[in-house]
């Protein structure tokens, strides 16, 4: 614990407060090196403020349709036919595969995977192409076996909701939208065409996509660093009451 480094940022005020970086990740991938001040923080603050609120549905409802191409147009209206067509392919072969990289854990639980894929990938052909592009990236065997867990974010902001702590969000959906709707499309289109494969379903499986889809993975990282984090508040509650 004592080598971790630590994402945690002080505040020197009083009360303290406390800046914590995180990362949308499921939280299991990354609790267990999250060092013991950043959790001690967490417990001992009483107000604790988001990137988003997860927890409202007006964030989740809000993210949702700005996701959306204008009233009218379709994804095959705005994409080049070839990348469409891969595009609709590889959909085609997550379909197939998604029962296969589905975990006994998961459908115990009586998850799906015709519920799981509509959850992510449904109404497709009615999206911005930037959030295609962050959408096909999460669609590997690795973040499938993971759905079902909250990202880290989410699993903070549902526990400061058990123990009773003050939430709320330091930015707006529309904070979040408008700059990945405004990238270049250019930019967009070659992303893209990165993860929509040229091959045919067939040949998926002799294919490797984690080495596939490095180059966007990376990009999509950069997309979301400049807004991933939390803001952690310790105000006494004798103060605030």
């Amino acid at each position: 614990q004592g080598e971790l480094n630590s994402f945690l940022w002080t505040i020197r005020r009083d009360p303290p407060a406390y800046l914590f970086g995180t990362i949308h990740v499921p939280y299991t991938r990354v609790w267990d090196f999250i060092p013991d001040n950043s959790k001690a923080a967490f417990h001992a603050s009483s107000s604790v403020y988001f990137e988003l609120d997860l927890t409202d549905p007006y964030t989740i409802s809000g993210l949702a349709s700005c996701q959306m191409l204008p009233h009218g147009e379709n994804l095959q209206d705005v994409l080049p036919r070839e990348l469409y067509r891969r595009l609709k392919r590889h959909l085609d072969y997550i379909k197939l595969m998604l029962p296969h990289w589905m975990t006994p854990d998961q459908r115990g639980k009586g998850l799906y995977a015709d519920y799981l894929f509509n959850a992510i990938a449904g109404n497709w052909e009615r999206k911005r192409p930037v959030w295609v592009m962050l959408m096909v990236n999460s669609l590997t065997e690795t973040d499938i076996r993971s759905r079902g867990v909250p990202v880290l974010d989410l699993y903070l902001a549902q526990e400061a909701e058990r123990m009773k702590k003050t939430t709320g969000a330091v930015e707006r959906v529309e904070e979040q939208c408008h700059p990945l709707n405004g990238l270049n499309f250019s930019q967009v289109r070659r992303l893209l065409s990165l993860v929509a494969y040229p091959r045919s379903p067939s040949s998926y499986f002799s294919c490797s996509t984690e080495v596939n889809l490095k180059p966007v993975a990376v990009m999509c990282v950069a997309v979301w660093a400049f807004a991933l984090g939390c803001w952690i508040s310790i105000v006494p509650r004798a103060k605030r009451q």
